[in-house]
């Protein structure tokens, strides 16, 4: 199990957009679908792009490298060319702070 670590706060990423956090050196995507967040590995499972600069539409993220498509809420991969899910993490929200859970270490 590992421990919920504040990344962001509310206010920093409206409804629709994303935001790159580094926690640990590991790069979380964060999302926020419509004052719901999640977040994700950054990393596109097909390709060395970042999913934080992709393109949010509801709770699809497209890779802005080759257009693969993921369900930010489960990591599912939805289209090719990606064919491994991505890594997804569980997010808290306290008052204002948005909190990820990462592994300890």
């Amino acid at each position: 199990m590992g421990k919920f670590v504040k990344v962001a706060e509310t206010g920093e990423i409206p409804p629709g957009k994303t935001k790159l956090v580094i926690v640990n050196e590991e790069r979380i995507a964060l999302y926020n679908v419509d004052g719901s967040f999640y977040a994700t590995a950054d990393t596109c499972t097909h390709a060395e792009a970042s999913l934080a600069e992709g393109t949010l539409e509801g709770e699809v993220i497209e890779c802005p490298r080759h257009g693969a498509k993921f369900n930010v809420k489960t990591g599912r991969v939805l289209t090719l060319p990606a064919v491994v899910p991505v890594k997804t993490y569980a997010v808290r929200v306290e008052g204002s702070d948005i909190l990820v859970e990462v592994e300890e270490g």
